[in-house]
């Protein structure tokens, strides 16, 4: 029995440690003329970090199509994982990638249907809609749970990520750079938040608006 409680102790123990030298990273992400830049993603790599096993976010994996759009504009998904691609417009749609990461195709289905696919590859995943044109969005597949997208006022927090030097990749469709991404260190404090400040040389985003 005092073997059973000694492990218990012990793994109590290590957990609390290891929560108490973590910290959070707190993006601030902005274009070349200082206005916010939305939809960003940011994912985080501790050293020695292998590729984790299985992990979760707290937001839904889905993409909808509503309103002749993709919704949300950007998902970030754990590598592994399904996401289910319900269509909530009045028409049919046809979703499609041709992408290296995970090409499909969900050949036409009507409203209050929905369709999944599973993303088994680390990658970005361009998606497209067959009858709408207009319509476009991006998966990206990640295989750290240190990742976190940029909101509205561009900024993005990653959680409990160990402390030491990581490295930082930041993502966005429209990013001047190979692969749309930039590569940066990082120091994380053992408790806190680290907050970081970054330009990016983005490209327009064009118009997805649809005369439908």
């Amino acid at each position: 029995m005092w073997r059973l409680y000694a492990f218990v102790v012990i793994a109590f123990l290590t957990l609390r440690a290891s929560a108490a030298h973590a910290g959070d990273i707190a993006f601030s992400l902005s274009n070349m003329r200082g206005a916010a830049v939305s939809d960003a993603v940011v994912t985080v790599y501790p050293q020695d970090f292998g590729r984790a096993e299985s992990f979760k976010f707290d937001w839904p994996l889905e993409v909808d199509q509503k309103n002749l759009q993709f919704a949300p504009f950007v998902l970030i998904v754990p590598v592994g994982s399904g996401v289910s691609f319900p269509n909530r417009d009045t028409v049919r749609h046809h979703v499609y990638s041709f992408s290296p990461a995970k090409p499909f195709e969900l050949k036409l289905y009507s409203r209050d249907e929905s369709r999944s696919v599973r993303f088994d590859k680390v990658g970005v995943v361009a998606l497209g809609c067959n009858i709408h044109d207009n319509m476009v969005a991006f998966i990206k597949v990640v295989d750290t749970p240190y990742a976190a997208k940029a909101d509205a006022a561009g900024l993005a927090t990653v959680r409990g990520v160990p402390a030491g030097m990581v490295q930082v990749r930041i993502w966005h469709p429209y990013l001047k750079a190979p692969n749309n991404e930039i590569v940066r260190a990082v120091m994380v404090s053992a408790s806190g938040v680290v907050r970081e400040a970054v330009k990016l040389d983005t490209r327009a985003a064009p118009d997805r608006r649809g005369a439908y």
